[in-house]
């Protein structure tokens, strides 16, 4: 593990799968899973972290601890937990639930600020001396900024970032200029990319200044039909017109998937409702799963739970059965001894996790509709 173990706090968040924000209201939650925002701050005085010597380090961490302990008690507990202090395992699993980066768990000499909830954070020493970050369930970007903007202004009483009336917010990365803020939706587009519809709709956001990628941000995959989205540039708008308008972008995507949905069920009613219920039969019976199959019927799962061909599945249970089929989780809580054995592991927490749900979900009648779309598991 290294250094120390970790606090009370932080214990907690690496065991539980979600964090109590995502058991909140989540409008347009059928398909918008969650909203963030995060600011790039650097501290005014020290070098950015490619430059930084230990010494450097050594005075942000303390210039950071002593901040986050006169932190208002109105803004919530918070913890700093040192990344040298967890083991490989444990940095993955903060990875899996989105509160740092695949970079940042390579630094050890970093840091996270986290708030009990887990809706409010800061990786530090990731790229910026810090990256304050706010959650919000569903398309809530608003709220979203309103959260990490308290928590950048109570941070800035003790500590003094790095700013020119001219260029905004001084960064690591010239991106980030300006407001150094990144908002992004996390959207759940199954019907989208099953009717071939995904990949005109994403390469047309780069036109309106919107970025589009995986699961975990830069450079990942869009498993389990899940994509980000966030803004593309921070210098020369405001935070909160940057905010709107990626919401409103956002609000377009969902009405498109929504429509998806609907046409999906409509003209091929047969072939959706195969392609769900044996995603459902394989999750209830399979003894072995791995990580990426999991993913994808999970998404197939989601997708009939809101089309209502199966029982409903809250967002908050979904959400956790993504954490907990994920493999740095699924090691930490089950500690199986191989591959095969973790998948095995995770067959059987998925079972149990979709009985406590639903007990056991009866497969309805139904009448056999048009012809299968195109990219549909029957036609293939």
């Amino acid at each position: 593990m290294g250094g120390t173990a970790p606090d009370p706090l932080m214990t907690s968040v690496l065991d539980r799968p979600i964090g109590p924000w995502q058991a909140q209201a989540a409008p347009s939650g059928d398909v918008a899973v969650s909203s963030r925002v995060r600011l790039a701050r650097d501290v005014a005085g020290l070098p950015m972290p490619q430059r930084m010597q230990a010494a450097d380090v050594a005075k942000l961490l303390s210039q950071v601890a002593d901040s986050a302990r006169r932190l208002p008690g109105d803004l919530g507990h918070f913890t700093l937990q040192p990344l040298q202090a967890l083991g490989p395992l444990e940095r993955q699993v903060l990875v899996e639930k989105h509160l740092i980066s695949p970079q940042h768990a390579e630094e050890a000499q970093g840091a996270l600020l986290v708030r009990a909830d887990e809706q409010v954070s800061a990786m530090v020493l990731e790229e910026d001396h810090l990256r304050l970050q706010a959650l919000t369930a569903g398309l809530q970007l608003g709220a979203a900024w309103k959260l990490a903007s308290s928590f950048d202004d109570a941070l800035e009483r003790t500590l003094t970032w790095a700013f020119s009336e001219r260029l905004g917010y001084l960064t690591a990365c010239p991106t980030n200029l300006g407001t150094a803020m990144r908002a992004s939706v996390m959207l759940h587009l199954p019907a989208l990319r099953w009717t071939e519809r995904i990949g005109p709709l994403l390469a047309g956001l780069a036109k309106v200044g919107i970025l589009a990628r995986g699961l975990y941000g830069e450079g990942s995959s869009a498993v389990g039909d899940l994509f980000q989205i966030s803004n593309q540039a921070s210098l020369g708008t405001p935070e909160q017109e940057l905010a709107e308008h990626l919401e409103g972008v956002a609000r377009e995507i969902v009405a498109h998937e929504r429509s998806a949905r609907e046409a999906l069920l409509a003209g091929h009613r047969d072939a959706v409702e195969d392609r769900v219920w044996r995603a459902l039969g394989i999750l209830t019976h399979a003894r072995l799963l791995n990580s990426a199959e999991a993913l994808q019927l999970l998404s197939d799962v989601r997708l009939g739970s809101t089309l209502h061909l199966l029982p409903d599945l809250a967002a908050d249970r979904w959400a956790e059965l993504l954490v907990v089929t994920r493999a740095s989780f699924l090691q930490r809580q089950e500690e199986p001894a191989s591959p095969a054995a973790r998948d095995a592991r995770r067959a059987a927490v998925v079972r149990r996790k979709l009985q406590e749900a639903w007990g056991s979900p009866r497969v309805p009648d139904s009448t056999p509709s048009a012809e299968p779309p195109q990219g549909s598991s029957a036609t293939t």
